[in-house]
């Protein structure tokens, strides 16, 4: 099963990915940990990058696509199936994709978009809460930490990112919907676009992924 899925911010995406990889097996390549690793490893992508990032810029989709495109050629285990998240960001390098995908003939079977409403986005995001040590997510109506303020996993300080504001969420909202309509209405037009209510239950995905998986 080789699989991108798209989502706006606060839609689920993490719940979804655990979600497909409970139904499939197969693996999750985030680019943001693809730019973590080459930067660690201080590869010549991994270098590129580096120098964006620390001049407060974003990383070229060029850049990103080349990441993702040596990610696909040199990991022998993604022939088993592979989810892209994070992946594509415009249509194109959603074109750039099909484009690799073609010449390595791993070729797209879905791509899943996670649509979520503006109120259900709102709660989750303006309730997360983030350990500064560790990075484990909290939510302080759906995930409470055993004590106020402190990560139950390191014992660290446990804030809110200054972009997880209402106003905020609503500008990359906006931000997101814009850049991501073209990418859905090409894998529409590609006829492999799958669309999934944000606002469920976890495991409420969990049973419309085996539906969609087993064809029905």
């Amino acid at each position: 099963m080789k699989l991108v899925v798209l989502g706006p911010p606060g839609a689920g995406k993490g719940s979804l990915a655990m979600a497909i990889k409970a139904a499939t097996g197969v693996a999750h390549i985030s680019t943001g940990d693809l730019l973590r690793e080459e930067m660690k490893n201080e590869s010549d992508l991994g270098l590129e990058a580096k120098k964006f990032i620390d001049s407060g810029d974003l990383v070229p989709d060029e850049l990103v696509t080349r990441l993702v495109e040596n990610k696909l050629k040199s990991d022998s285990t993604l022939d088993k199936g592979y989810m892209l998240d994070g992946f594509p960001r415009t249509e194109v390098q959603a074109k750039d994709l099909n484009r690799i995908l073609k010449g390595l003939e791993k070729e797209l079977d879905y791509a899943i978009y996670l649509e979520a409403s503006l109120p259900i986005i709102l709660k989750r995001l303006t309730g997360r809460r983030v350990c500064r040590n560790c990075g484990a997510l909290f939510h302080m109506t759906n995930k409470l930490p055993k004590q106020e303020g402190v990560c139950d996993q390191c014992g660290g300080e446990l804030y809110q990112r200054a972009d997880d504001n209402e106003e905020t969420i609503k500008t990359r909202m906006d931000v997101y919907l814009k850049n991501t309509k073209p990418i859905t209405d090409y894998y529409r037009g590609s006829g492999i676009l799958k669309e999934i209510d944000g606002d469920a239950q976890t495991e409420d995905l969990q049973r419309v992924l085996t539906q969609i998986f087993d064809g029905r």
